[in-house]
């Protein structure tokens, strides 16, 4: 079988509305990948950044995975989320990435964005917090239903990745 090494970092996060960040992350592959080892989600330390905007994570990823084809090719989706003074947390941001299909090292930016809501459930954001979320959060990485969401741009999230390719010649993927 065809292996995949992904080994890297979610370095932060910038050009979010406040500070005080975390990311929820996870990996998801097609039905042909089987995960040998590493864990496929996870979640980051809160970072509350002294200067500048950029919380930093620097939070690892190892994963080594299996396969026999390239369809179902892994995807980090992402939730960033502000904690405020008093710990209650906000959903800020969904977001998701390809992993680099390509043997190496790799700077990936991956755009965020949120759901916006009604006009009442945005007011009731301002003064109250919280805010709309998705019932299902694997609609952020499949499916056209994706498209028909009222959104709203966030922040981005840099990852850096390394990807090691092992015996995709001999399925017919040139690496």
């Amino acid at each position: 079988m065809a292996e995949l090494h992904v080994i890297g970092q979610i370095v932060g996060a910038s050009g979010f509305p406040q500070n005080s960040l975390f990311c929820k992350w996870g990996v998801h592959t097609g039905g042909a990948w089987r995960l040998l080892s590493g864990l496929k989600e996870g979640q980051t330390q809160v970072d509350v950044p002294q200067t500048g905007d950029m919380a930093f994570w620097s939070h690892p990823i190892d994963l080594h995975y299996a396969t026999k084809g390239i369809q179902g090719w892994p995807k980090v989706h992402l939730q960033v989320w502000h904690q405020d003074s008093f710990g209650r947390c906000q959903l800020f941001g969904y977001g998701y990435c390809h992993v680099p299909s390509s043997p190496g090292h790799h700077r990936v930016r991956c755009v965020t964005w949120r759901p916006l809501g009604s006009w009442q459930e945005q007011l009731a954001q301002t003064f109250v917090g919280g805010g709309a979320q998705l019932r299902s959060p694997e609609l952020v990485y499949s499916g056209a239903d994706r498209y028909r969401l009222h959104t709203e741009a966030m922040g981005t999230v840099e990852l850096e990745l390394g990807v090691i390719m092992r015996h995709f010649d001999k399925y017919g993927v040139e690496s």
